[in-house]
Parts: C-alpha cells; structure tokens; sequence
C-alpha cells in the first residue's frame, strides 16, 4: 500500500511540473483586439476590471511556449508560439486528432474594445462578455453564455451555446439544427425585436445551434 502512495505522489508531482503557466499584462489605446488560437485547444474569454489586457497560457507538451503581443494604436494582435519537444504520447495522438497541443489560454480584455478571435479547431467560451465579439473559426465548441453585446460566429461544424434574452438573431445553419428552449426551427431563422438592442449572428454549415431564453 505505501508504495502504491508513493508512486501515485510521484504521478501527481510529474502532471504538477508538466504544467508551464506564463502570463502577460498590458495596456493598450487601440481600440480592435485580434486573438489567433493556433496551438491552442481552448480559449476562455473574460471582461477584465483592472483596465488592462491580460494573458494567460497553460500548456503541458512543450518545451516553451509564447504569448506575442503587437500592440499598435488602432489594433492589438495576439497570437501564441511553442518551441522544444513534444512528448511521445503527442507526437501519437497527431494520427488521431490535431487538437492535442493540451494548451489553454485565459484572455481578459477591458470593456471598451472590439474582439476578433480566428482558428481553426478550438474550444472557446465566452463569460458574459460586454464587449462586440466575431468569431471565425473551422470547428469546436463554443459556448457563448449571456449575450450581452454584438456577436457574430462563422464555422464549419461543432456545437454552439448561448442564452439570449431580447437579442435580435440571425441564425443559418446549411446541414446542422437550431433550437431554442428545445425546439428545433428552420435552417435559417430571424427575430427582431428592437434595432437598438444586441443582435447575434451565427452562420455555420455542419454546426447545431442551442439557445435559450430567460
């Protein structure tokens, strides 16, 4: 029994010390923040009260990895960068799916600025963001919580979340579904309510569209 402890400790200590965390801080006058996820298998999304942009990268595959930041007057572009040795069981999992990186990122951006996010297969989420938000992206999860501000998502295939309450919606899905509060609608569905109010917009081929209402 002890030495079952001892190799679950030495398990535990080597999962703990795999896990590499940098973080970035700044601000920023421009007014566009354009966020690129290659690399990444998840991307969460958060307003920040400290009037600052801030970054946060978890990876566990890597050698060492990077957060480059250009940070101009009227865009910042963030994109993330691994280097080094990827792990065996990395380097195995490639024949089975390209999102393997075990790489996560935490962004939290100030109110006032317009956010684009571009990839291609990645998970994001979007904590009740106040801020306009476009997203494009190939495929995955994406879980838009409250919609509070002008959203738009473009994709190929994956799940969509989100709860609306007097939002405007323009939602095609080509091939997928579209349901709110479980009923499923056409493949192309709009509702206006008020031009001055929030509006989302989902165009996607393969996705299934899940809304509720409050």
């Amino acid at each position: 029994m002890k030495g079952v402890v001892v190799l679950f400790f030495l398990w535990f200590s080597g999962f703990t010390f795999s896990q590499k965390k940098i973080s970035k801080q700044f601000e920023t006058n421009a007014r566009e923040i354009n966020i690129y996820t290659a690399g990444l298998d998840n991307i969460s999304l958060e307003n920040s009260d400290l009037g600052f942009v801030e970054v946060f990268l978890y990876a566990e595959d890597y050698d060492e990895q990077m957060v480059e930041i250009e940070n101009t007057n009227k865009t910042v572009n963030i994109k993330f960068d691994f280097e080094g040795t990827e792990t065996r069981e990395v380097i195995f999992r490639k024949f089975v799916t390209k999102r393997l990186q075990r790489a996560n990122a935490i962004v939290k951006i100030p109110k006032d600025k317009m956010v684009y996010i571009f990839g291609e297969n990645v998970d994001i989420e979007s904590k009740n963001l106040d801020n306009d938000v476009a997203i494009y992206i190939e495929n995955g999860i994406v879980k838009l919580n409250k919609i509070k501000a002008n959203t738009i998502l473009k994709l190929y295939s994956g799940n969509v979340y989100a709860s609306v309450n007097n939002t405007n919606l323009a939602l095609q899905s080509k091939s997928g579904k579209i349901e709110i509060d479980g009923i499923l609608k056409e493949k192309e569905f709009k509702k206006t309510q008020n031009t001055t109010q929030s509006k989302l917009t989902i165009t996607t081929i393969k996705g299934n569209v899940f809304l509720t209402t409050e």
